[in-house]
């Protein structure tokens, strides 16, 4: 007796079908480039930032600027005078009554503290003091 036999089709090989993936990709990009361009544009504050300049040549000396540093120690400097952080106030209201622009420029040492230095600018804001400079590089103290 002879079995039954079954025809199989022969399997077809699978296969990627490139035309639809292609128009997924056109799709994505389309949605890409028109988001992007519905986009609105970062509105921003123009600001004219200062150019670098000599490291090594000292900055000139502004009359009538006063100089305040702050050292690694803490300790603060009105004009190479060593004084105590209370009476940075009663300084500025002197300066402030004695020039009639007054400036400032607030420096410190290579290892000066940055608290400290935030309270000198903040007796300085308090003072009404608009005018007020950050040295970019280190000095000697009390220099």
């Amino acid at each position: 007796m002879e079995g039954t036999r079954i025809n199989l089709r022969p399997r077809k090989k699978a296969r990627i079908e490139i035309i639809p993936l292609i128009d997924v990709i056109f799709f994505l990009l389309a949605t890409f480039v028109l988001f992007t361009l519905s986009l609105n544009r970062i509105q921003s504050v123009p600001v004219d930032l200062p150019v670098a300049g000599d490291v090594d040549r000292p900055p000139p000396e502004v009359k009538d600027m006063l100089t305040i540093q702050v050292s690694d120690q803490g300790n603060v400097y009105w004009n190479r005078e060593l004084i105590d952080l209370d009476e940075i106030p009663a300084r500025l209201e002197q300066y402030k009554k004695q020039v009639q622009m007054p400036r400032i420029l607030v420096a410190g040492d290579d290892r000066a503290r940055w608290g400290v230095t935030v309270q000198v600018l903040d007796e300085v804001r308090k003072a009404n003091i608009e005018k007020v400079s950050m040295e970019t590089h280190s000095r000697p103290t009390g220099r």
